[in-house]
């Protein structure tokens, strides 16, 4: 209890960063599914389609299109600025005619392939001119491309709308029927989203279930600090050698200190599942779930908690000073914690961090509580990530029992 930068770093540090991160992404989600995309818009057109388009754009509801009478290839940065818009589109001169010209030869065409027309003018498809697309420097490229995406698939519904007026008009020699057009255009396959898990289709998860168990494995290993500082003052003042005197065996205290530290470990899951659970709700971000198989959890919560008192073990066996345990032990699991998946997904990891990312203890803690609160798994259903994370102990046990031998120690 006298360790207070320590009780810091392991509670008060992964609550902020619990509390941070998730309304860090909530703020973001937001950002890009709610808000409209400021975009400025020159039409030098002005024909049907290109409205039609505009509109189709508008009914997205991703758009907020702002009408300029002039965009400058070289001002138009200068503009977006100052209208505080990140996108940018402009329709050539011409648009409308050259899509209807388009649709009317491909229709042509196609009649000619089927057979209903031994021939037919203008058979050559019309190649149009491309629109514009300007995008502020800031933008990340997944931005862009769902910008992109957006626009052609409008641009591809006007197409197909064109084609079907043009294969109309020739097949029966009179405009489409509005009715039948709606029919038409409204005949489309649905997309219907669901989130695998063990046992079937779940809810899609929420940025807490993502979050909180990646943080409180965090705050686990940086137990690290506490532990292993400790570790490396009772081995420079003597502690130890006391200790062996004592009429007991001298693995009891070790093993004592170990059983004191999961027991801060246990506190540290309690406190910050609870703070997801209860406390988000009250502050406008999304609870936490805990999973159905909740003995499960406790008993992985119990195994990633040894394993995060089994490094600290190492750490402060093997320092000389508490510098040393608390410099090499913060900024290991600050590494640990980059390739396992916790500061940046494991998704996106290059091919070649797959094997360091796999050697990483937090990976597999973090992949074990994914199964529950991610995939609705049980224990059973995850003992793949699990028992890495048993052989990570043993071996760490071993190696910390072999440099207290070293040491004369034990």
């Amino acid at each position: 209890m006298r360790d207070k930068v320590g009780l810091t770093l392991m509670f008060v540090m992964p609550i902020l960063l619990a509390l941070l991160i998730t309304s860090i992404q909530i703020s973001a989600f937001e950002l890009v599914n709610n808000n409209k995309i400021k975009v400025l818009l020159l039409n030098k057109d002005k024909g049907s389609l290109s409205i039609d388009m505009l509109n189709k754009l508008e009914e997205v509801g991703r758009f907020e299109l702002i009408e300029m009478k002039t965009l400058d290839p070289k001002t138009v940065g200068d503009d977006m600025n100052d209208r505080d818009a990140f996108v940018a589109l402009i329709i050539p001169e011409g648009f409308s005619d050259k899509m209807t010209q388009k649709a009317q030869g491909a229709a042509g065409k196609a009649l000619v392939e089927f057979g209903i027309e031994s021939q037919v003018k203008n058979l050559a498809v019309l190649q149009m001119d491309s629109l514009t697309l300007y995008f502020h420097p800031v933008i990340q490229e997944s931005f862009r491309r769902s910008v992109e995406g957006a626009l052609k698939s409008v641009l591809q519904v006007m197409e197909s709308k064109t084609m079907l007026d043009a294969l109309y008009v020739s097949i029966n020699g009179e405009k489409m029927p509005a009715s039948f057009e709606q029919d038409m255009m409204a005949n489309q396959t649905g997309v219907r989203e669901q989130t695998t898990s063990h046992n079937g289709v779940r809810s899609i998860p929420n940025a807490a279930q993502h979050n909180v168990p990646a943080w409180t494995i965090f705050a686990m290993f940086f137990m690290v600090i506490s532990l292993g500082g400790n570790i490396v003052k009772e081995k420079l003042s003597g502690s130890f050698v006391r200790l062996k005197i004592l009429p007991t065996n001298f693995m009891l205290g070790l093993l004592s200190k170990q059983l004191i530290y999961l027991m801060v470990a246990m506190a540290q899951v309690f406190v910050i599942f609870s703070m997801g659970v209860y406390l988000f709700p009250h502050i406008g971000l999304p609870a936490l779930n805990i999973p159905d198989d909740f003995w499960g959890m406790v008993a992985v919560s119990f195994i990633c908690g040894w394993c995060a008192v089994s490094y600290a073990l190492c750490i402060g066996v093997f320092a000389k000073t508490q510098e040393q345990a608390n410099g090499f032990g913060a900024i290991s699991v600050v590494i640990l914690a980059t390739v396992g998946g916790i500061l940046v997904p494991s998704f996106a990891m290059p091919k070649s961090f797959q094997l360091i990312m796999n050697m990483s203890p937090l990976h597999w803690c973090l992949e074990s509580y994914y199964g529950f609160f991610l995939e609705g798994g049980k224990l059973n259903q995850i003992m793949a990530n699990v028992a890495p994370l048993l052989i990570s102990i043993v071996v760490m046990q071993l190696i910390a029992f072999i440099g207290l031998k070293k040491k004369n120690l034990i």
